[in-house]
């Protein structure tokens, strides 16, 4: 099963050199386990366009969909055997990167 583990934040800035090194150490030992699947860090909200074609006009609004103050930074997509596993996979990521973070599984395809 897979689980996407998005990383919340809540200010302009990337990660510290310290946060990057502790990122850098648990995504190493992710790939090691067998439980990386993808991860990635995304730009500010500022830089978002969102795009509406339900009517068949596409409508382009510059920045994010929702003004918030928090917002995903960034995320990983794990594989694990269960909810569990995702879970300490999470917690470990959130120690790592200083941020909180949510998980959510992946929809199971349609059978």
């Amino acid at each position: 099963m897979q689980y996407l583990v998005s990383v919340i934040f809540d200010s302009d800035g990337r990660a510290t050199p310290e946060e990057a090194a502790a990122i850098d150490v648990f995504n190493d030992r992710v790939q090691a386990d067998g439980h990386w699947v993808f991860a990635g860090g995304l730009a500010s909200p500022a830089t978002a366009t969102v795009i509406d074609n339900r009517d068949g006009a596409s409508v382009f609004t510059d920045g994010p969909f929702v003004e918030t103050k928090e917002y995903v930074a960034g995320f990983w997509v794990f594989e694990a055997p269960d909810l569990d596993v995702a879970l300490r996979l999470a917690a470990d990521g959130s120690k790592a990167c200083n941020r909180k973070v949510e998980v959510r599984p992946f929809l199971a395809p349609p059978e």
